[in-house]
């Protein structure tokens, strides 16, 4: 039976508060759209907003280097709802937010990108819904796991009880006793 790594760990709250990286990224600091840095400003300003459309954008936190690659819909065929990109809230700003699990972690990515200068404030927090989903997940894998070990363990033990008994008869009854039948179905006896 193949071992299934869970996607979270067991206490993603404690981890998410008490984790440096998570302290550093759950502080509302500066981020930058980092997509086609190849291009021209204003071809970067059109995919942005393409990019957008399409729910899905590359952030990075300027002060920790920190980049993600976003998904700002719960369904990857489906164009964002405006819960998840936002571009009538604030005029020259498009309010952004995504769901996803970070080193074992739910969370929740709020921020906000200015649509010339491809730059804004961004945070991450903990995502206690999502955790609750995914905890219950790893917990019904964890059972089914565990009910598999079983019953392959008790399977095991069968089939060697089952050898035991076989080899117990055979020592009672003797190899004498045994016919074996050849290719010209014609029957041998061990003596």
């Amino acid at each position: 039976m193949p071992y299934i790594m869970p996607r979270v760990v067991p206490d993603q709250k404690a981890k998410f508060e008490n984790d440096e990286f998570f302290r550093k990224l759950g502080r509302e600091c500066e981020i930058k759209y980092t997509g086609f840095r190849d291009r021209s400003h204003e071809e970067r300003v059109v995919r942005f907003q393409a990019d957008l459309r399409e729910g899905h954008a590359e952030i990075a936190f300027v002060a920790t280097g920190t980049n993600l690659a976003l998904q700002f819909s719960p369904s990857a065929d489906k164009a964002p709802s405006k819960e998840y990109v936002d571009f009538e809230k604030e005029p020259g700003k498009v309010h952004l937010q995504a769901r996803f699990i970070l080193n074992g972690v739910c969370v929740r990515w709020k921020g906000w990108i200015d649509l010339q200068r491809l730059d804004g404030i961004g945070s991450v927090e903990f995502d206690e819904e999502k955790a609750k989903i995914e905890e219950q997940q790893m917990k019904e894998a964890m059972e089914q796991a565990t009910r598999r070990q079983r019953e392959f363990e008790e399977r095991q033990q069968a089939h060697r009880d089952q050898m035991e008994r076989r080899a117990e008869e055979e020592a009672e009854v003797g190899p004498s006793a045994f016919v074996s039948v050849d290719s010209n179905n014609t029957q041998t006896s061990n003596y």
